[in-house]
């Protein structure tokens, strides 16, 4: 370090002057401190205003959330060849969908998995086309997919259908079924399967039993997705990351048509989960 000394001044003159810059130099630090400390509590204060002014959104847009379909109450996606699909939540919702939303025409998937949701084609969703193979391994991805299996970190899981018909509350003798709990009769129909999952918003003018589908959010088979949604959808896989977290982020991704969180916790999987990437969506599709 550099001192200048000023030769007609005598030692203790020059040291004397030092002192002197060094008391008015002590007094700016300590302003600047003061400072620097008054602006990081301004900025504490202004981040904790932000965030209650997106929680003050979020319970605004909350109070005028509109009126839920009846699918709404299940899990439920539109396959990429235009079935509507419904899977219950859980024992209640299994129950409700087997007894009051299938059909004659309609398929009914399982696992062998305790605590397996029941999953449910609706035929009359899209009666003029016949319910094919790529139908068939979509709604299998989606029950492995939303059953213990993503929880588990499962990547597959022994799905199979059957026709509604083989579907009974009827229990062998001496034994007992409990809520959402059903024996099934005859042949069952296994399915190759892999749980997987994407997210994304319904492409515009779409239309399925007189329910005008565009812009609602979607949690399905990636397939399932890049058929129906627009051109971003976000890719997801079993992980750790709260359901609520995730909902902030894909939040974020769908800006523009701004779902809420509690719109987005509802259709995620049970467990965890952990995002892939954000895609765009790609025109190779499986046929």
């Amino acid at each position: 370090m550099e001192v200048e000394l000023e030769l007609k001044k005598t030692v203790d003159q020059n040291a004397t002057i030092y002192y002197e810059k060094a008391k008015k130099a002590k007094k700016k630090l300590k302003g600047a401190l003061a400072t620097v400390e008054t602006f990081e509590k301004k900025l504490i204060n202004a981040k904790k205003e932000h965030a209650n002014k997106l929680e003050k959104i979020d319970a605004e847009h909350n109070k005028v959330k509109r009126k839920l379909y009846w699918f709404e109450k299940f899990r439920w996606f539109i396959t990429s060849t235009g079935f509507l699909v419904i899977g219950g939540r859980d024992a209640t919702t299994n129950e409700v969908i087997i007894k009051k939303h299938t059909e004659n025409e309609d398929l009914v998937f399982h696992t062998d998995m305790a605590g397996s949701p029941f999953f449910v084609i609706k035929k009359k969703s899209n009666p003029n086309k016949e319910i094919d193979q790529q139908t068939l391994l979509e709604v299998g991805d989606a029950t492995c997919s939303f059953s213990r299996a993503w929880k588990n970190g499962i990547g597959t899981s022994s799905v199979f259908y059957v026709k509604p018909n083989q579907v009974t509350k009827e229990a062998n003798t001496g034994e007992y079924l409990t809520k959402g709990a059903f024996m099934i009769r005859g042949k069952t129909n296994y399915i190759d399967n892999n749980a997987n999952l994407a997210i994304g918003l319904i492409k515009k003018n779409t239309t399925i039993m007189d329910i005008d589908f565009s812009g609602m959010i979607m949690c399905a088979p990636k397939n399932s997705i890049i058929h129906n949604c627009e051109e971003i959808f976000v890719e997801i896989k079993e992980g750790g990351t709260k359901a609520s977290d995730i909902a902030k982020t894909v939040r974020k991704e769908f800006s523009n048509a701004s779902p809420s969180i509690d719109d987005v916790v509802r259709i995620l999987p049970s467990g965890g989960s952990d995002i892939v990437k954000r895609r765009k969506r790609k025109y190779e599709l499986n046929k």
